[in-house]
């Protein structure tokens, strides 16, 4: 196996698990605001659970639906900036060098060696070359937009389970506060593992999954309880 096809497998994989975290923890976040709001309006259990089922089933497509057109879109302009170069190479190979060129250079590289690196570069793979310096991507590295999709809207269904399980199990007295600890918990992994996946801070993601976790129940029941009186 090639490592051109590891790469591709690797950003694939990849993708499914950042749209399936994604999705969960947007399950999670959501179903939550929703059944916690319920829970402020009505102690019913029953219409406690189909809001949040129902919030749950529209959550899952939309979350899908959002995923595919973004992924699909993300691949249409890679497409569209493969075409673009190969017609620039056609027409103005020296221009594209030059661009290559100097873009090594800035990086500190000298003059002479930054020629020769882009030289070599260029006989090897041109078009690989002036897509990756001029747009930041590998050819050939489109991630599938109906797998994002689907583990998107799988994840979405299973992430808003524990706010509606927590909601509807536990006591009246207690399920609000048990529902919002268990929440913040699971945001607190989905938070960290999203970022982690995303090369971004750790810290500060999670910390802000959890503070978004927080006004969404908070605003949802108080809201709730001006209704339900």
């Amino acid at each position: 196996m090639s490592k051109e096809h590891d790469k591709q497998t690797l950003a694939q994989r990849n993708n499914l698990i950042r749209a399936a975290v994604m999705g969960a923890n947007d399950g999670i976040l959501s179903v939550s605001g929703i059944v916690i709001g319920v829970a402020g309006a009505t102690t019913n259990s029953f219409a406690i659970f189909i809001a949040g089922f129902a919030g749950a089933l529209a959550g899952a497509v939309s979350m899908a639906m959002g995923e595919y057109t973004s992924v699909h879109s993300q691949n249409d302009a890679q497409v569209k900036a493969e075409k673009v170069q190969e017609a620039a190479l056609q027409t103005q190979y020296d221009t594209e060098f030059e661009f290559v060129k100097n873009k090594y250079a800035a990086q500190g590289i000298s003059d002479e060696l930054a020629t020769q690196a882009t030289r070599e570069m260029m006989a090897n793979d041109a078009l690989g070359t002036t897509v990756r310096e001029r747009y930041g991507f590998s050819l050939h590295h489109e991630v599938s937009a109906i797998g994002a999709a689907m583990a998107s809207m799988i994840a979405f269904p299973l992430g808003s389970l524990l706010p509606m399980l927590a909601i509807t199990l536990f006591p009246v007295k207690e399920r609000v506060i048990a529902t919002g600890i268990a929440v913040l918990i699971a945001l607190a992994i989905t938070g960290y593992s999203a970022a982690h996946l995303s090369g971004a801070n750790e810290r500060r993601a999670t910390i802000r999954n959890i503070v978004a976790g927080i006004f969404t129940m908070v605003v949802t029941y108080y809201i709730g309880t001006l209704i339900g009186h």
